[in-house]
Protein backbone atom coordinates (compact mmCIF):
# COMPACT_ATOMS: atom_id res chain seq x y z
CA UNK A 1 0.00 0.00 0.00
CA UNK A 2 1.13 3.54 -0.58
CA UNK A 3 0.03 6.70 1.10
CA UNK A 4 -2.56 8.68 -0.82
CA UNK A 5 -0.91 12.02 -1.70
CA UNK A 6 -4.20 13.97 -1.73
CA UNK A 7 -3.49 16.09 1.35
CA UNK A 8 -0.95 18.38 2.93
CA UNK A 9 1.07 17.23 5.92
CA UNK A 10 -0.28 18.73 9.10
CA UNK A 11 -3.67 19.74 7.77
CA UNK A 12 -5.52 22.42 9.66
CA UNK A 13 -9.20 22.06 10.49
CA UNK A 14 -10.27 24.21 7.53
CA UNK A 15 -8.42 21.95 5.09
CA UNK A 16 -10.36 18.79 5.90
CA UNK A 17 -13.06 18.03 3.33
CA UNK A 18 -16.03 15.71 3.63
CA UNK A 19 -15.35 12.58 1.60
CA UNK A 20 -11.57 13.06 1.73
CA UNK A 21 -9.94 9.61 1.61
CA UNK A 22 -6.51 8.58 2.79
CA UNK A 23 -4.92 5.13 2.64
CA UNK A 24 -2.01 4.35 4.93
CA UNK A 25 1.03 2.24 4.28
CA UNK A 26 0.91 -1.36 5.49
CA UNK A 27 2.51 -2.98 8.50
CA UNK A 28 3.11 -6.68 9.10
CA UNK A 29 2.24 -8.05 12.53
CA UNK A 30 5.16 -9.93 14.08
CA UNK A 31 5.24 -12.39 16.95
CA UNK A 32 7.38 -9.88 18.83
CA UNK A 33 4.58 -7.28 18.50
CA UNK A 34 2.22 -9.63 20.35
CA UNK A 35 4.64 -10.36 23.18
CA UNK A 36 5.65 -6.71 23.52
CA UNK A 37 1.98 -5.71 23.70
CA UNK A 38 1.25 -8.48 26.21
CA UNK A 39 4.04 -7.15 28.42
CA UNK A 40 2.87 -3.56 28.09
CA UNK A 41 -0.81 -4.31 28.70
CA UNK A 42 -0.50 -7.28 31.05
CA UNK A 43 -2.80 -9.30 28.75
CA UNK A 44 -1.09 -12.67 28.46
CA UNK A 45 -4.26 -14.49 27.40
CA UNK A 46 -3.28 -17.86 25.92
CA UNK A 47 -5.11 -17.13 22.65
CA UNK A 48 -2.35 -14.57 22.04
CA UNK A 49 0.71 -16.14 23.65
CA UNK A 50 0.41 -19.95 23.62
CA UNK A 51 0.70 -21.58 20.19
CA UNK A 52 -0.39 -25.02 21.43
CA UNK A 53 -3.43 -23.67 23.24
CA UNK A 54 -4.39 -21.50 20.25
CA UNK A 55 -4.31 -24.52 17.90
CA UNK A 56 -7.29 -25.89 19.80
CA UNK A 57 -9.39 -22.74 19.34
CA UNK A 58 -11.72 -21.95 16.43
CA UNK A 59 -8.92 -19.72 15.01
CA UNK A 60 -6.41 -22.58 14.96
CA UNK A 61 -3.50 -20.25 15.71
CA UNK A 62 -2.48 -17.29 17.86
CA UNK A 63 -4.46 -14.10 17.33
CA UNK A 64 -3.09 -10.59 17.79
CA UNK A 65 -4.78 -8.62 20.56
CA UNK A 66 -7.65 -6.54 19.17
CA UNK A 67 -6.29 -3.52 21.00
CA UNK A 68 -2.86 -4.15 19.46
CA UNK A 69 -4.46 -3.91 16.02
CA UNK A 70 -6.25 -0.72 17.08
CA UNK A 71 -2.98 0.74 18.38
CA UNK A 72 -1.12 -0.12 15.18
CA UNK A 73 -3.98 1.41 13.15
CA UNK A 74 -3.52 4.60 15.16
CA UNK A 75 0.18 4.63 14.38
CA UNK A 76 -0.46 4.01 10.69
CA UNK A 77 -2.96 6.88 10.62
CA UNK A 78 -0.39 9.18 12.21
CA UNK A 79 2.27 8.07 9.70
CA UNK A 80 0.23 9.67 6.92
CA UNK A 81 1.24 13.04 8.38
CA UNK A 82 -2.24 14.48 7.97
CA UNK A 83 -2.40 15.39 11.69
CA UNK A 84 1.29 16.13 12.10
CA UNK A 85 1.62 19.19 14.33
CA UNK A 86 -2.06 20.13 14.03
CA UNK A 87 -3.87 17.59 16.20
CA UNK A 88 -4.98 19.00 19.55
CA UNK A 89 -6.37 15.78 21.01
CA UNK A 90 -7.74 12.37 20.19
CA UNK A 91 -11.30 12.78 21.48
CA UNK A 92 -13.23 9.54 21.05
CA UNK A 93 -13.73 6.20 19.37
CA UNK A 94 -17.27 5.30 18.31
CA UNK A 95 -18.93 2.26 16.79
CA UNK A 96 -15.67 0.29 16.87
CA UNK A 97 -16.10 -3.31 15.82
CA UNK A 98 -13.58 -6.14 15.78
CA UNK A 99 -14.67 -8.17 12.76
CA UNK A 100 -11.95 -10.65 11.81
CA UNK A 101 -8.81 -11.88 13.55
CA UNK A 102 -5.34 -10.59 12.80
CA UNK A 103 -2.68 -13.30 12.83
CA UNK A 104 1.10 -13.24 13.02
CA UNK A 105 2.32 -12.47 9.50
CA UNK A 106 -0.78 -10.51 8.44
CA UNK A 107 -0.14 -7.08 6.95
CA UNK A 108 -2.71 -4.45 7.81
CA UNK A 109 -3.37 -0.99 6.43
CA UNK A 110 -6.06 1.61 7.12
CA UNK A 111 -8.50 3.23 4.73
CA UNK A 112 -9.66 6.53 6.22
CA UNK A 113 -12.48 8.87 5.18
CA UNK A 114 -13.50 12.23 6.62
CA UNK A 115 -17.25 12.03 7.34
CA UNK A 116 -17.94 15.04 9.54
CA UNK A 117 -16.37 18.34 10.53
CA UNK A 118 -17.55 20.79 13.16
CA UNK A 119 -15.95 24.13 13.96
CA UNK A 120 -15.20 24.69 17.65
CA UNK A 121 -13.94 28.28 17.83
CA UNK A 122 -13.55 28.16 21.62
CA UNK A 123 -10.69 25.64 21.23
CA UNK A 124 -9.14 27.34 18.22
CA UNK A 125 -10.07 24.56 15.82
CA UNK A 126 -12.70 21.95 15.29
CA UNK A 127 -13.62 18.29 15.48
CA UNK A 128 -13.08 15.94 12.57
CA UNK A 129 -14.80 12.55 12.45
CA UNK A 130 -12.91 9.97 10.40
CA UNK A 131 -14.08 6.47 9.57
CA UNK A 132 -11.34 3.87 9.69
CA UNK A 133 -11.46 0.53 7.94
CA UNK A 134 -8.51 -1.66 8.96
CA UNK A 135 -7.86 -4.26 6.29
CA UNK A 136 -5.59 -7.29 5.85
CA UNK A 137 -3.50 -7.99 2.78
CA UNK A 138 -6.44 -10.00 1.39
CA UNK A 139 -8.71 -6.93 1.49
CA UNK A 140 -10.76 -8.39 4.37
CA UNK A 141 -11.82 -5.87 7.01
CA UNK A 142 -10.45 -6.77 10.45
CA UNK A 143 -11.90 -3.85 12.41
CA UNK A 144 -13.61 -0.56 11.74
CA UNK A 145 -15.23 2.41 13.38
CA UNK A 146 -15.11 6.17 13.79
CA UNK A 147 -12.55 8.39 15.47
CA UNK A 148 -13.07 11.98 16.47
CA UNK A 149 -9.99 14.17 16.64
CA UNK A 150 -9.69 17.82 17.59
CA UNK A 151 -7.63 19.76 15.08
CA UNK A 152 -6.19 23.29 15.17
CA UNK A 153 -7.49 26.06 12.95
CA UNK A 154 -5.14 27.78 10.57
CA UNK A 155 -3.15 30.46 12.46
Amino acid sequence: MTETPSFNRGQYFEEFELGQKITTVGRTIAESDIFTFAGLSGDYNQIHTDAEFARGTPFGQRVAHGLLGLSIASGLAMRTGVLEGTVIAFREINNWKFIAPVFIGDTIHVEMEVVETKALPRIGGGSVVITLDVKKQSGETTMKGNWTVLVMSRP
